[in-house]
């Protein structure tokens, strides 16, 4: 993990060649993902090859339109995420508990929802980063709640601006859901992380399937490149029962994330890349 140049080179002296097939550790500046590529010829494997070219063809060099989803339950968990995001895409679709702060900002009475009260001007300077770039943000007009936390409670679906003082936002409701599957259906590529609201109970996975299962039949008759990554994501597609169906599916969790807020990848970066 201190990517010992020593260690290295006691290592380096067993191989004529370094391939690196595990891009979910090339975040990481360590002696097996990073020290090794200085010492002996190095590239990258099969695996690395087909997320780096699915990864270019999301945010490298993107067909454009291009929408990202970013779901997930803070928006301080992916602050730098957000900010890289709204330069690069078209239409920026946000979900989950991130989505309720962003509400909050905008003066919506969220209720007893999870929200981070204290990054109401963090999410409104993002929202005025991409209006001036010219990016389209995409927050719920509806939405689930109950005033419980569990699986199949008692629900209501209310405009956002109905939302009671004692409830919680669960998901986003199925008009938004609707309007969503519209703009992809008006997109070329898709970047996806993060669920649209608490997908591991029912009924609160509705959004997070309807719209999954809307991008994988438009990447199966070939309008929509997409590109999806991180632990819940997979899990979330995977539920949707859509993993197959999408162009790229990545396992990668911190690889991914730190790759969507556009920073360098130690492990990738060393590689001869040919």
């Amino acid at each position: 993990e201190q990517n010992d140049p020593e260690l290295a080179r006691a290592v380096a002296a067993n191989g004529d060649y370094y391939v690196n097939d595990a891009f979910s550790a090339a975040h990481r500046a360590h002696m097996s993902t990073e020290g090794l590529a200085h010492i002996l010829p190095a590239y990258a494997g099969r695996s690395m090859e087909a997320e780096l070219k699915a990864l270019e063809a999301a945010l490298g060099s993107p067909e454009h339109p291009v929408a990202a989803v970013v779901g997930g339950a803070k928006v301080s968990s992916k602050l730098d995420v957000l900010n890289n995001l709204v330069k690069q895409v078209d239409h920026l679709i946000i979900g989950g508990g991130m989505a309720n702060t962003f509400l909050a900002a905008r003066g919506i009475n969220v209720g007893k929802s999870l929200c981070e009260h204290d990054l109401a001007g963090t999410a409104n300077a993002i929202l005025d980063a991409a209006d001036v770039a010219g990016c389209t943000v995409h927050l719920p007009y509806d939405v689930v709640t109950s005033l419980e936390f569990r699986a199949n409670p008692p629900v209501r679906t209310v405009n956002v601006h109905e939302v009671a003082a004692d409830e919680m936002i669960l998901d986003v409701g199925p008009a938004a859901v609707e309007a969503l599957a519209d703009v992809l259906k008006t997109c070329r590529t898709l970047v996806w992380n993060g669920p649209l609201g608490a997908f591991e109970m029912e009924p609160f996975d509705a959004a997070t399937v309807s719209l999954a299962r809307t991008a994988a039949a438009l990447t199966r008759e070939g309008s929509l490149v997409s590109v999806a990554g991180g632990g819940d994501t997979v899990a979330a597609l995977a539920h949707a029962g859509v993993t197959e169906d999408f162009t790229f599916v990545s396992t990668a969790g911190g690889a991914f994330l730190e790759w969507m807020e556009g920073k360098p990848l130690p492990g990738v970066d060393a590689l001869n890349i040919i």
